[in-house]
């Protein structure tokens, strides 16, 4: 047998060679099914990690070690939805936004798309990826979920434009938008978390890799929460302005968050387990931030910072009462604030939001570059996401203190069976 040759290959215009269709090796393998796993993995040259038993990647004998619980916690990979969505956040996210390369049609499509679900699936196991080299890295999956979502400009590509959600388009620019090209738009959304920051950066080697035959990286933006066993699971995380970011979040597992986040209308292919996604890059400016007092920032906020209560109660999921005054008859919680602004009463036209922080290099003034990625899960983002942004640019406190400099939208396709792969509902 050849050897698997993973070397990129430009795509041709014709459907017949896009997305490295003259390739020898496993890109042929999984589009074409002539060749079986066992093979593959013989051909290749693969020891699956622990295929001895032994808790070693290399075969040695080596005990595992006994402080790695986390490390080997699996997230299934294969369902109706797409792992990464309901799942408890993990503790360091990467976001990927890529460019088809020019070609690239909708049977390239198919071929990207089962080359990276197959990726994907092996690694959130645990097992390394066909011809990957580093098959260590992958032994500690730590939660490892990968979830794929397609830009508007991936359904002009497959010809498919009919296809696409109505409200599946580049966001309007906001009056508070400072939007950043480097930041924003892509034909296709890969999101990598984990417990574990090698067991992302090696998941996020393994899909650019496998994905520069089909397409160019247009923009790369990681983030971290707390990390695993810092604090109890569950319990609502801080940004990094301190506050605690996703208090009145639909919970994953009840109806509330079905209705908010499972797409129920729109294309066939959609429906049965997809959603739309929404990233968006917020600057934080932290210096002017933290030159405002306590008080200052629990009214912007309508929240106490200690505890995230309302202004008007004392635990974190009191309900507000907007009707409450003070003593000069001014509401309590300022109908300008962020809190008050991004209020949906009504479960259907809830958002889930899913945020991690970033903090890159300051600039050679030693100014932070700090802020929050904003990832939001909705079954339409006409009907959810847009109402309360265009809430949030109109009249918020907060504005002063965040610029949203990225922004992105995909739809998000349901998840797959084993031996099928994500896409298929619309591609196949």
């Amino acid at each position: 047998m050849p050897a698997m040759d993973k070397s990129p290959t430009p795509p041709a215009a014709s459907s017949d060679t896009a997305g490295g269709g003259a390739a020898l090796g496993r890109r042929r393998l999984l589009s074409g099914g002539a060749l079986t796993l066992g093979g593959a993995l013989a051909g290749a040259g693969i020891v699956a990690a622990a295929g001895d038993g032994s808790g070693s990647a290399s075969g040695t004998g080596a005990a595992r070690p006994q402080n790695v619980a986390y490390g080997v916690q699996k997230v299934p990979f294969h369902g109706r939805n797409q792992a990464g969505i309901a799942t408890p956040a993990q503790a360091h996210g990467v976001f990927l936004g890529f460019d088809l390369a020019p070609g690239v049609d909708r049977a390239a499509l198919g071929r990207m798309m089962r080359l990276l679900t197959d990726d994907a699936a092996r690694l959130t196991q645990g097992e390394p990826a066909l011809a990957d080299t580093e098959a260590d890295l992958a032994e500690l999956p730590a939660r490892l979920t990968v979830t794929f979502g397609f830009g508007p400009g991936l359904f002009k590509a497959a010809g498919l434009e009919d296809q696409r959600p109505a409200s599946l388009t580049p966001l309007p620019r906001f009056s508070i938008d400072r939007l950043q090209d480097r930041w924003s738009g892509g034909d296709l959304l890969v999101q990598i978390c984990a417990d574990d920051p090698v067991t992302v950066a090696h998941a996020q080697r393994m899909i650019v890799k496998d994905a520069r035959s089909f397409a160019r990286l247009r923009w790369t933006q990681r983030g971290f929460r707390r990390g695993r066993g810092i604090q109890d699971d569950g319990l609502t995380q801080r940004n990094l302005m301190g506050q605690l970011d996703g208090t009145a979040n639909p919970v994953p597992g009840q109806d509330a968050f079905a209705k908010a986040v499972w797409t129920d209308s729109g294309p066939g292919w959609l429906r049965n387990g997809g959603t739309t996604c929404v990233v968006r890059r917020v600057r934080i400016e932290l210096e002017t931030w933290d030159a405002a007092d306590t008080k200052a920032k629990e009214f912007t906020i309508g929240r106490r910072l200690r505890t995230g209560a309302p202004l008007t109660g004392t635990h974190e999921k009191d309900v507000p009462d907007f009707e409450a005054r003070d003593a000069l008859g001014f509401p309590v919680i300022s109908e300008f604030s962020h809190m008050r602004r991004a209020r949906v009463n009504e479960d259907r036209l809830k958002i889930f939001r899913r945020p991690y922080n970033y903090d890159d290099a300051p600039d050679s003034g030693g100014r932070p570059d700090t802020g929050l990625l904003f990832v939001a899960y909705q079954r339409d983002i006409g009907e959810q996401f847009l109402p309360i942004q265009r809430r949030l640019a109109d009249s918020d406190l907060l504005n002063q203190w965040t610029t949203p400099i990225g922004s992105a939208v995909f739809a998000v396709p349901p998840g797959c069976a084993p031996g099928g792969w994500i896409g298929e509902t619309l591609l196949g």
